[in-house]
């Protein structure tokens, strides 16, 4: 099995073991970190799912759609690095993957 490390608000980092196939947001919702609010449930519409992605796992991850790159692109802590979690599609690849979740809006 594989793990990606997430760090929430407060700064504490937790581990949390992904299944290939799942998004990033249904992991580390189904943790409990509940800094992640996903509120409109992964369908890319509202943004409260953002992340930081650590900059060695970018090129493993699919491209941002044009739904995303307009959702992160107003916001005030988007970041280079900025993805959301429920367009993260995880695979093995991803194993060690460090990430944050950005500043509440």
């Amino acid at each position: 099995m594989a793990n990606v490390y997430v760090t929430d608000r407060q700064a504490h980092k937790q581990t949390i073991e992904i299944n290939s196939g799942n998004t990033l947001m249904q992991a580390i919702t189904d943790a409990g970190v509940a800094d992640l609010l996903a509120l409109c449930g992964g369908v890319c519409s509202c943004a409260t799912c953002h992340v930081y992605i650590e900059d060695a796992y970018l090129d493993k991850l699919p491209p941002k759609t044009e739904d995303e790159v307009a959702l992160l692109e107003v916001s005030e802590s988007y970041r280079e690095n900025s993805r959301l979690a429920c367009q993260v599609r995880l695979t093995a690849a991803m194993d060690g993957m460090q990430t944050q979740i950005a500043p509440e809006e």
